[in-house]
Formats: C-alpha cells, structure tokens, sequence
C-alpha cells in the first residue's frame, strides 16, 4: 500500500546534496486565472532539478560493495545530473548512458561533476537497454531514473516539503509525469496528509505513457515518443510507479508543446527564471485545468521540476509561445493582386496587431498572404475575425494548429520572382514596434507602386522589420525614396545584395527551352 512510503519518505537521506526549496506565489499567473497560483521551485536545485533527491537517497542505500562497483544509469539529463552529483558527493565512480537527444547542456553538466557519459540511442528506452548491458558485463549496480522505491521516496520530499511549507490543504497539486517517480511519491505523501487535495499529473500530449496504461488498466508501450520535453520523453510509465499512482492519483491530463511554451513563458515572466518544458509541464496542466473546469479562488500548486535546457531552443520556444497562449492565429489570406490590396487588407483588421506577414508576386491576378496576428485567448475571436473577412470578400484558410505550416512555412513563402516581374527594387525598412506601424508604411507607400514582396515578423523587441519589395522603374528611384524619406523608417536598398539575386530576384537560371 501507498501509506508505506510514508516512513520511507521521512527517512529520506537528500539534504546532503539537495535543499528545501520554496513554494512561491506567482502573482501574475494568479491575478490572470482567478485562483491563486503557487509554484515549488525545484528549478533552484543544485543540479536545477529535484532528480538529485531520488538519486542521492538510493545511493544511501547501496552497500559497500555494491558503491565499490560503481554505478550507471540512463538518463535523458537530469536523473544524470543528479546521479553524477550524488557519485561526486560519495567518491563513486558513475556512468550515465544518454540518448543523443539530449540536450548539450546536461551532457557537458553530468560531464562536469565527474561522471562518465555514453551517448547512445535516439530516445530512453534504448539508452536504458545499453544501460543494463553495462550492469551484465561489468558488475555495475543499475540506478533506475524512477522505478526504485528508494528513488520514488526521495522525490516524495518533495511532496514532504509542500505539506510543511503550505500548512493548510491545497485544493490541487500539478505534478509533471515521465516514468512516474516524482508523481508517485508526491502523490504518496500528499493523500496520506492531505486526503482532500486532488493530485493530478500531466503528461507531454506526445509522451503520454501513463494515460495510456490508465486507459488500458495495465502498463503498455508508446510506439513513438515526442522528445520536445526531453525530461518526460519515457515510453512507458514504470511498474511500481504505476501501482502507487493507481492508488493516489485523482487524474492526469496532457499538454501540447504550445501550451508548454506559453508556461515557460509565464514562469518567465512570474519568476524571471526560464523552465525547461518538462519543468513547465505541471503549470501548462494547471492551466488547462483552470480553463476545462472553470474552478475560482482555489489554492493550486504546480510543480517546477527543472530548468535544464539548450539557450539556443529558446527561439523556437518563443515562437510556439502566443500560441500556445491563443493569443495568436496564423492564417492564409487570399487578395487581389492589385496596388492597394495590402493597405485595405490592414485596415480590414482595424487596431489588430500584425505579428507576421509574408508575401510574394507570383500570380498577376491574386495575392496569398500569411498573416500572424494576436487574437483574444478562447477562439470566439478568431472565430469571428475569419468571418468579418469572409463577409468582406477575404478568402482565409485557418493555419493555427498546422504543424507543418507554422514550422516550416512559414519560413518558406516566396520564392524566386517570375522571370517577367521587371523593375524589382528592394528595401529593408526599420521602425519603432508600436501599433499601427505597419499601416502607416503602407498607407506611406500609397497605389502609385506595386508591392512585390512582403515579410515582416514581430519579435517582441523595440524595433520592427520588414523586407519589401516594390517595383520601382528607374525613372522612378528617386520619387520613391522621396516617400520613404516622408515615412520617415530607417531604410537600406539591397537590390543587390547577394542573398537577394541568389534566393527571392528573378530565375535567370531557366533556359529558353524551359522558359
């Protein structure tokens, strides 16, 4: 039964390499979802995960011999980094077998604290396998990441903990689920203390192997595993985790990838600290739970399980972000190619902020735009923004939830010129980001000149940026720089500049016999 973790727990050895970590209010969140918002913030670990608990504590529990051996385990990052510092504490000698997915980050920190690291596979289970292959060959005593009940008491510390610090009974607790260790002994402790607070566990909607076992009444093997939450890319939940989850847990819901980024984003801005999307997991469920049930001045609490991620997938994670929030649509948009379209499409929009637009020639009769802009969370917004533009003679396609079209492109619209398009000048222009910036280049240009080319992306920064093409006789040039200069945007031609002949101007390439 679950009730005997509960001793196990209290005797939990971690506090050597780990410490008490706060339960913080986050005053924006709770401001925003009419319930107050607490975060456990095992981010500020040591190792910037709580995997050190779990670690640490079975460690304690290894025998001479069994130390005098070494230790090895597979880790996709922070089991490994709480391993390697549990072996470093102890004088151990420790192995870490790590998919090659794993994030530079944690190989060069398990690295740092003196382990060896063995990259191996694309996922998991298949540096678990390689793992065990070590233990036969070489006598190592096998660390599991989660299913070890000395593992999954250490990590019940940290449901130990919010119980102490909190004092009174939460209404819900959010705890993000791989192979189940932190979920089941959180869960242990906290239904044992706190029999009326719901512990729900929430899953990558792409790693989602407890609910599967749920689902199925017994455990059962994802064919494929999403690796953007590399902390929680397991195929399937462990055998004695899933028994104690069983017992424990009220529920478990899932998060996309958009919805973690947007949590990573609200802890961000709550803490100033970045979350990895694993450690964002449990806010993202909170979130969704919030808006599912519609639930009011309740005492929820999320936990923050880790802050180990590349610096570099904070690009991409930004751009999933207002997504993810459903503050921004991305949509396809049908015009006339005529002088004047792009202004009166804008003004179609009213105050909405632009956050993207991409556009290329290639068609003499009509024009398809890829259009970003921010929209109320909810849908009844966008909802009613496409029919305001179908009403208006807008043709739209709705490209929000299409993967390959916010991934790829996006980033892909345009193209060559057609060999006719004659008279082609480019411009980058450079403007303070404020609302109604983009019209106002626009309605700068007027209808005298045709727009050829078009990007433009809101980045969050002070200065915006388009990329513009115009065809411009040459007769013309200076007519038109007379009109930038009165829009009075920072400007550069780049007609000539090499990226520009080589990838967007005009396919010379072609032969007369393909022309």
């Amino acid at each position: 039964m679950p009730q005997s973790y509960i001793k196990r727990i209290l005797d939990a050895r971690v506090y050597d390499v780990a410490r008490e970590t706060p339960v913080d209010e986050a005053p924006l969140m709770t401001a925003r979802m009419g319930n107050t918002v607490l975060l456990k913030r095992e981010d500020l670990q040591p190792v910037f995960s709580f995997k050190c608990r779990g670690a640490y504590n079975k460690m304690q529990r290894l025998s001479p011999e069994q130390l005098e051996r070494g230790v090895v385990a597979a880790s996709a990052g922070n089991h490994a980094q709480g391993l390697a510092l549990a072996a470093q504490k102890m004088g151990v000698s420790a192995t870490i077998v790590m998919p090659r997915t794993t994030p530079q980050i944690k190989v060069d920190a398990v690295r740092g604290r003196g382990a060896k690291v063995v990259l191996h596979g694309d996922a998991f289970e298949e540096a678990a396998a390689h793992a065990q292959r070590l233990v036969e060959e070489k006598d190592m005593t096998y660390v599991h990441p989660f299913d070890d009940p000395d593992v999954i008491a250490g990590q019940g510390t940290v449901g130990m903990e919010i119980v102490r610090q909190h004092q009174q009974p939460l209404d819900v607790i959010f705890v993000p689920v791989g192979g189940g260790g932190l979920l089941a002994g959180v869960a242990a402790y906290v239904k044992y203390v706190w029999p009326q607070t719901r512990v729900i566990g929430v899953e990558p909607e792409d790693a989602a192997c407890l609910k599967l076992a749920l689902d199925k009444g017994r455990r059962a093997t994802l064919p494929e595993v999403g690796l953007f939450a590399d902390g929680c890319a397991v195929a399937q939940v462990g055998k004695e985790t899933f028994r104690v989850i069983r017992q424990t847990v009220d529920e478990v819901i899932t998060a996309s990838t958009d919805e973690m980024c947007a949590a990573i984003k609200d802890i961000f801005e709550d803490t100033r600290s970045i979350a990895e999307p694993a450690g964002a997991l449990a806010l993202a469920g909170l979130k969704k739970y919030v808006e599912s049930t519609g639930v009011v001045d309740q005492q929820l609490l999320a936990i923050v399980s880790g802050a180990n991620t590349n610096f570099d997938r904070l690009r991409y994670i930004s751009e999933r972000t207002e997504v993810g929030e459903q503050r921004e649509a991305v949509i396809s948009v049908t015009l006339p190619e005529e002088s004047g379209a792009f202004r009166k499409f804008c003004s179609a929009l009213g105050r909405r902020n632009i956050t993207e637009f991409n556009y290329r020639f290639g068609d003499p009769e009509i024009a398809r735009v890829f259009v970003g802009l921010t929209v109320a969370p909810g849908g009844d917004d966008l909802a009613g923004l496409l029919a305001d533009l179908e009403r208006k003679g807008y043709a739209t396609d709705d490209f929000t939830h299409n993967e390959m079209a916010k991934l790829h492109v996006r980033y892909m619209v345009g193209g060559h010129a057609p060999v006719d398009l004659e008279n082609e000048a480019v411009y980058r222009v450079e403007f303070p980001e404020r609302p109604g910036a983009l019209l106002k280049f626009l309605a700068g240009l007027g209808q005298r000149w045709n727009i050829t080319m078009f990007h433009y992306r809101n980045h969050g920064a002070a200065y915006g940026r388009i990329l513009v093409g115009v065809q411009v006789a040459r007769s013309d040039k200076r007519a038109f720089r007379k009109v930038l200069d009165e829009i009075d945007f920072r400007y550069w031609e780049e007609t000539d500049n090499p990226s520009y002949e080589l990838y967007l101007g005009r396919n010379q390439g072609k032969t007369e016999e393909t022309q």
